[in-house]
């Protein structure tokens, strides 16, 4: 079942790259009295998701950020590994967006929006989406129809919804 707007969004521990390597970042203590903007994709490096549905939060976070955003936050069922180097390529790291590997796609399939397309090469892999969260419960949620498309999932589409 999705994840719908006022559900309160499962804890999961998503993986980031630390000064030591590999840790786990508990999404619940992120999200305790705090509102996060997440957004969820495809793929690390895959078209739509670098041209256009990261630069879209890389350009609205500081927009997000005076409605009151304390964080945003990219999921992509990818290891913690690709996900720094995709941030550091794409710019995100250095915008202060946060860059989360949900390696199993255990968060993704709690929330609901994974999806498989074997012949693109997508096993259990997220649906394009965005959402707000204030401590922990969703009040907004935008999905995609498609994974190739970015418009209600994007920074700007959110901001307006917002």
């Amino acid at each position: 079942m999705t994840i719908s707007e006022g559900q309160t969004l499962p804890d999961a521990n998503l993986l980031r790259m630390g000064d030591n390597g590999p840790e786990a970042v508990s999404l619940g203590e992120r999200l305790k009295g705090r509102k996060v903007v997440i957004f969820g994709l495809p793929g690390a490096y895959t078209g739509v998701c670098t041209t256009a549905h990261v630069p879209s939060f890389i350009r609205t976070k500081d927009k997000l950020a005076a409605k009151g955003v304390d964080e945003i936050i990219c999921v992509s069922v990818n290891d913690p590994f690709v996900m720094k180097a995709w941030g550091e390529s794409t710019g995100a790291t250095e915008a202060g967006i946060t860059m989360l590997g949900d390696a199993e796609a255990t968060f993704t399939k709690a929330i609901g929006l994974d999806f498989t397309a074997p012949p693109a090469g997508l096993i259990n892999r997220s649906k394009r989406y965005a959402l707000l969260a204030e401590d922990g419960v969703v009040k907004v949620l935008q999905v995609e129809d498609s994974p190739g498309q970015c418009t209600i999932s994007g920074g700007e589409a959110l901001l307006d919804a917002i």
